[in-house]
């Protein structure tokens, strides 16, 4: 070619305008396009949380027909205090599912932890009442799980699992039940980093650690209550955790701070994103959402102020303690999942490890937190099935516990096979879960069996939903 040949044109639509439109995303969400989206996300293959809402609709249409109670005030009120531990434990076992991991010991790390609280409590001297390779073994067992974390630059599981030592060292567990439920969540963070460990950095299967440390809490448990229950119900903070209700003045402050705080936080990120000149929610869209909460919100704390109790001189009203507990923690983890640097990056590994490796992510510390959370998680878990069943009994945190929790995630939506799931979903599934035996519970002729069975069909339809989903995904 020679030197004095023309330049070919420039494509069609490559010129510096296309340039400049591509740059930046800096398209406004409206309702309408809001709509379009979720439809494009269920034709794609991902249904969120609507399944789980469906069911729950479904559940309450059924079991309102099978007895006029089911949909009394003083029944829908005991429904938090009855699955607020398979919600908590479930929000843990989210971290895990999300990247495609499993821990089949958050039952029972939950009961052993809730064991060492309660005899801590219920003794008055733990280091006096237990035998001292128990004792020890406790400490030894707390303190290389520090070093783990330190190694592994797991410095929030250090932080919590040192202050667990110092509180069961100086004996401040003693008697004192707040303390005591804070050091069974150290103790349970302690679990995680030694899980997170063997999982992520020794290579064992997820799904063979925690079967072993499955049945392997299950005798510590009994050794630590001498293979006698503790009650609870003496303990006023215990007891309530699954039992009380917040006064009807602070419920309503509860709601109020709750939905405000929704709107000015979709608010202000809105406002921040439309000044960089970045993708953002319309006005109207931000308000319709906030609305919507704010209705819900504001029509389920007026019911739970009504009087639930059959009895007119015994006033029982108010958001239950349960769900407010509930309600908090997923709060903070949706925050620490989508707001933060650690939430996207388990996002990342449960997609893809190995892109995730390659893109500069510390997938191993990234295991090792998760596994870390859900062990706390399940530590605080087992602390409110005490409350619940007002006791720790011998086999706390066992049977189907475990089952019905990861029942719950799965349920709401969180995926198996690693990379999609939110805590709402273990919110919402865990719902699903205890609503089975309190509605068959109001037909006494319906025997257990057919909760079983009904339990098992309603995880199998969700487990083949996320089959579904992920198969239409893939091909889209």
């Amino acid at each position: 070619m020679s030197a004095t040949s023309e330049t070919a044109p420039p494509a069609k639509g490559a010129g510096p305008e296309r340039a400049s439109s591509f740059s930046l995303d800096v398209e406004r969400q409206t309702v309408p396009g809001a709509f379009r989206a979720y439809i494009g996300k269920l034709r794609s293959g991902d249904p969120g949380a609507l399944p789980s809402i469906m069911g729950l609709v479904v559940l309450v249409i059924i079991f309102a027909q099978v007895s006029d109670r089911f949909l009394s005030k003083n029944n829908i009120g005991n429904l938090p205090g009855q699955g607020a531990y398979i919600a908590v434990i479930g929000m843990g076992l989210v971290f895990v599912l999300l990247l495609g991991e499993i821990d089949l010991s958050a039952g029972t790390t939950g009961g052993m932890c809730a064991a060492f609280a309660a005899r801590a409590v219920f003794s008055g001297d733990l280091h006096g009442v237990f035998p001292g390779f128990l004792y020890w073994s406790l400490l030894v067992f707390m303190v290389a799980a520090i070093a783990l974390a330190v190694w592994l630059k797991a410095w929030s599981g250090a932080v919590v699992v040192t202050i667990g030592v110092v509180l069961i060292a100086t004996g401040l567990v003693d008697n004192n039940v707040t303390l005591a439920i804070v050091g069974a969540v150290t103790l349970g963070a302690a679990v995680g980093v030694v899980t997170g460990f063997l999982v992520a950095k020794v290579g064992i299967p997820s799904f063979i650690v925690t079967l072993a440390l499955f049945l392997a809490w299950q005798g510590v448990l009994l050794f630590v209550l001498n293979s006698q229950p503790i009650g609870t119900t003496n303990y006023t903070l215990w007891y309530n955790l699954a039992n009380a209700n917040l006064s009807v003045f602070w419920s309503w402050v509860f709601t109020i701070v709750v939905v405000a705080g929704y709107l000015a936080f979709t608010l202000w990120k809105s406002i921040s994103a439309q000044r960089a000149g970045l993708a953002h929610d319309a006005l109207s869209l931000v308000l319709l959402r906030g609305g919507v909460i704010a209705a819900v919100g504001l029509v389920v704390t007026y019911l739970a102020c009504q009087n639930r109790n059959t009895n007119p001189y015994l006033v029982i009203a108010g958001i239950p303690w349960a769900a407010v507990i509930a309600i908090s923690i997923m709060i903070v983890c949706t925050l620490a999942l989508t707001k933060t640097t650690w939430g996207r990056h388990l996002y990342a590994t449960g997609g893809n490890a190995e892109a995730a490796r390659r893109a500069g992510i510390d997938v191993e510390h990234i295991k090792v937190t998760a596994f870390v959370l859900c062990s706390s998680f399940g530590a605080f878990g087992g602390i409110l099935l005490a409350s619940t069943s007002h006791s720790v009994s011998l086999d706390l945190g066992a049977g189907n516990i475990l089952l019905f929790s990861v029942a719950a995630a799965v349920i709401g939506g969180t995926s198996l096979f690693g990379g999609r799931g939110k805590p709402r979903d273990a919110v919402l599934g865990a719902l699903v879960i205890v609503i089975i035996p309190n509605g068959l519970g109001l037909k006494p002729n319906l025997g257990v069996q057919y909760q079983q069975v009904i339990t098992g069909v309603v995880l199998l339809a969700a487990a083949a939903v996320d089959a579904i989903s992920r198969k239409r995904s893939q091909r889209t």
